[in-house]
């Protein structure tokens, strides 16, 4: 009897630890790289996309997800891929947008067709795209494999500035085009003083082992250059052992000298031997982003992003940060009464995501034992009276139930999903409310089935409304 309690206690907690978990942010798909930019009342997040189970970074396209509470983000798809750049072949690595007169100009990097490293430039009027190579060619381009990992800010003068590099740091001042730089290309100085070390060569190749340097740290690579408080910040992905760390540097200028101030993040479970960082501040509190590859089937290759909250310290250096499953809480809440996207997720199992050009992005995939949570959701004092979804199915769909609270709770509509005439064919679905729901709740979009193969895909799900 102690046994089965014990076994039953271990199965309560694994269930409420899922349930109660934020991190990774992302669940649908392999996000590494996050690059988190605040814009008009909402945080954008740029990633790359990993495609696991290969030996090495197998990635074709970049995505975009936002949120304006921190805890729901909505999927915008993938606006730019390799496709996008008539000059780039492979290696779609890390990235970083940022607005600019109402133009936001995404940094990215990918290989060239003459197979070095290149940094290049897309351009759109909305966060989420579309948008197209600025250029035609490449911004950076030096035939060297350092040319990885492109950082920019614009400073309170309106100067704005691109840092990139691995193994070596280098900066450039842009243009207020910010698709074009006056002067030549930077160096930074890496010393123990300015990064925490210095790499040696070693038969004509970086060393890259902690013994490189006394203070076992040093600058790898995935540079986030920022300001705050007059202060600018260099972060960047240094040296831990069993793999990167996420450190930094301080300076009084956009240039430096900068000063090594330590680690950040290190030595924690992310199942990564990669790191890679941005950290912004948000209806007034300080978030760090990060990646692991805690996600099914994840690890080196196929990465996730992940989010903490801190609080600077009194004199702006950063404090140790660790990893946490509960990530952060809600700064906002979600209003039901308006279309939500069905993609805007703050945690999922069992389904993925799908892009059309016609439909845009929606949930596909979805299986029976899958559900979708979303946080923080404000019925107001009233309360709603009816539920819509609006789905597509091939074959017959399947049950959405809608709960709140747990997977379990009160269930608040269910709707029996006929075939709508093919995959692509949507259809608008209303339900009464069978129970009274008032205030704020969680909300689970629970997906079950009768007579179907285990396995199999129920339904495509586009968006939903409650009504009062």
């Amino acid at each position: 009897m102690k046994l089965k309690e014990g076994l039953l206690t271990v199965i309560i907690f694994a269930m409420a630890s899922i349930l109660f978990a934020q991190n990774p942010i992302i669940q649908t798909h392999y996000s590494p790289d996050p690059a988190p930019m605040v814009y008009n009342g909402k945080v954008y997040m740029y990633t790359g996309d990993d495609i696991p189970g290969y030996n090495f970074y197998y990635m074709t396209k970049w995505r975009v997800h936002s949120s304006a509470d921190m805890v729901n983000w909505t999927d915008h798809g993938s606006p730019i891929s390799l496709e996008s750049f008539s000059w780039a072949r492979d290696r779609a690595w890390a990235s970083q947008c940022i607005e600019r007169h109402g133009k936001f100009y995404w940094y990215i990097c990918a290989q060239t067709t003459q197979n070095n490293m290149a940094v290049g430039v897309a351009v759109a009027d909305h966060p989420a795209g579309p948008f197209k190579d600025a250029l035609g060619k490449p911004l950076i381009t030096t035939g060297s494999w350092s040319n990885i990992d492109p950082t920019v800010y614009i400073d309170d003068d309106g100067q704005a500035y691109l840092y990139w590099g691995n193994g070596s740091l280098y900066y450039v001042k842009l243009n207020k085009d910010m698709a074009s730089y006056t002067g030549e290309i930077v160096p930074v100085p890496q010393t123990p003083e300015t990064f925490g070390g210095v790499r040696r060569p070693r038969n004509g190749n970086a060393q890259t082992s902690q013994e490189a340097t006394p203070n076992k740290d040093m600058f790898v690579e995935g540079p986030w250059f920022y300001k705050r408080n007059g202060r600018y910040y260099q972060m960047f992905a240094g040296m831990s052992k069993g793999g990167e760390s996420l450190s930094y540097s301080m300076s009084d200028s956009a240039t430096g000298p900068w000063k090594y101030q330590g680690k950040i993040m290190t030595e924690q479970p992310t199942n990564s031997f990669t790191n890679h960082g941005g950290i912004i501040d948000f209806k007034g509190k300080s978030y760090l982003f990060y990646h692991t590859g805690l996600l099914p089937g994840g690890g080196g290759y196929g990465r996730s992003s992940a989010l903490e909250e801190f609080t600077y310290n009194e004199d702006g250096t950063i404090p140790s940060i660790r990893m946490t499953k509960e990530g952060v809480q809600p700064v906002g809440t979600l209003d039901p009464y308006k279309r939500t996207e069905a993609e805007t997720i703050a945690w999922s199992e069992k389904c993925s995501i799908d892009q059309q050009e016609k439909t845009g992005v929606f949930i596909t995939n979805t299986r029976i034992g899958g559900y979708i949570k979303v946080r923080s959701v404000d019925f107001g004092a009233i309360g709603p009276t009816s539920f819509a979804a609006t789905i597509a199915a091939g074959l017959d769909g399947g049950i959405l139930e809608v709960h709140i609270d747990s997977l379990g709770g009160t269930n608040l509509a269910t709707i029996n999903i006929p075939r709508t005439g093919g995959w692509n064919s949507w259809k608008i679905i209303t339900e009464k409310v069978m129970a009274q729901v008032t205030g704020i709740h969680e909300v689970y979009f629970v997906f079950k089935g009768q007579n179907i193969t285990a396995g199999r895909t129920l339904f495509n799900f586009d968006y939903w409304i409650f009504k009062k």
